[in-house]
């Protein structure tokens, strides 16, 4: 009887291990199935394109290390609008004036951000007349610096918006009237920006130390902020954007004035990611990169503007879900571009 028995639990124990075995290794099949996917095509990818989570070791360390040899990639969450030359040409960004006493609080609290930005990137920004001044003279490493920090910075409101809103959501038991989505697309859009410059500019410990501190006191500020007053945030991040169209336009002013010949014609080879991601023709260079940036900053500054006149808690995002009522109407792409925000009676219910 105990022989027996004992002959009983090793055939049990063999085959408990043969079944942890089995749940411990995937097979490919199973690999296939468990990554993240966008799409009906991204199910049926060949297991060795790169671009699927299916090849991701987890256990790597060059995923976090140094080593960038090998590529790690997803295709994009969300797929970005199609953008015209013409579109990116004509953009035209104006100052929304401070009307309210909300408005001028958002205002003085983002020039104040953007002095202490100026002077930790040591940008000068030049009156009319001054460009070619040494003082003002802006390097290749100058404007990468600027640009890391400032889309470092940048990702956190759509962040930190999405996240609220997401929360309320789950308390308040009911939907959010698609906020959310276009929130976090912010943010994701805001990341691309910084990957993009990532693969083309590597910062050092101090610009990596003052993003730490920067990115650290901004998001408990910013959130703080967006649970007391949602609509002073999405007003302060519509002037931010203002700013961050101001940069990027005196950035191509400056390619085209030849004050930047390292970035002259296809001087600059333009990251793979970006390519993908902005749906760019052959070849581009660098001014076509930093239009698309441009443009979606322009485009963030009419989100967040046009956010900031609605009501917070009973209106709809009008870039989710665009109702035709004869007349233009808020859309994601830059087919009905206006920079300083759509009004609620313009938005169609």
């Amino acid at each position: 009887m105990t022989l027996l028995t004992t002959t009983s639990l090793l055939r049990t124990s063999r085959a408990l291990a043969k079944v942890s075995v089995s749940v411990s290794r995937p097979t490919q099949f199973q690999h296939r199935f468990m990554a993240t996917a966008t799409s009906k095509e991204d199910y049926v990818k060949d297991p060795g394109d790169t671009k699927t989570l299916a090849n991701t070791k987890m256990n790597d360390s060059s995923i976090y290390g140094a080593d960038d040899s090998q590529k790690y990639e997803t295709t994009p969450m969300w797929v970005h609008p199609i953008y015209t030359k013409e579109q990116m040409e004509n953009l035209v960004v104006r100052h929304r004036e401070a009307k309210t006493f909300s408005d001028k609080c958002a205002l003085a609290a983002i020039r104040t951000m953007r002095w202490s930005f100026d002077l930790f990137t040591g940008y000068r920004h030049p009156k009319p007349g001054q460009e070619n001044l040494k003082r003002f003279e802006m390097t290749p490493d100058k404007w990468y610096q600027r640009f890391l920090f400032l889309e470092s910075i940048a990702g956190v409101p759509g962040m930190v918006g999405g996240m609220c809103r997401h929360l309320q959501s789950l308390r308040a038991l009911k939907r959010d009237r698609a906020w959310i989505e276009t929130l976090l697309e912010e943010a994701y859009n805001e990341r691309m920006h910084l990957l993009t410059f990532l693969k083309m500019h590597k910062p050092g410990y101090f610009m990596r130390t003052m993003i730490l501190l920067g990115q650290g006191v901004f998001f408990n500020l910013f959130f703080m902020a967006y649970l007391m007053s949602p609509r002073i945030c999405h007003r302060f991040v519509g002037y931010l954007e203002e700013e961050a169209v101001i940069t990027y336009t005196r950035c191509i002013t400056d390619i085209d004035a030849g004050r930047l010949p390292e970035w002259e014609g296809h001087k600059v080879k333009i990251p793979e990611i970006a390519i993908d991601y902005w749906h760019m023709g052959p070849n581009p260079t660098m001014r076509d990169l930093i239009e698309y940036i441009r443009a979606d900053e322009a485009k963030h500054c009419e989100v967040n503007h046009t956010l900031g006149n609605l009501d917070q808690d009973h209106d709809r995002n009008p870039f989710a879900l665009k109702i035709d009522n004869g007349h233009p109407q808020p859309s994601k792409d830059l087919s009905t571009y206006k920079g300083q925000g759509w009004s609620r009676d313009e938005i169609a219910n």
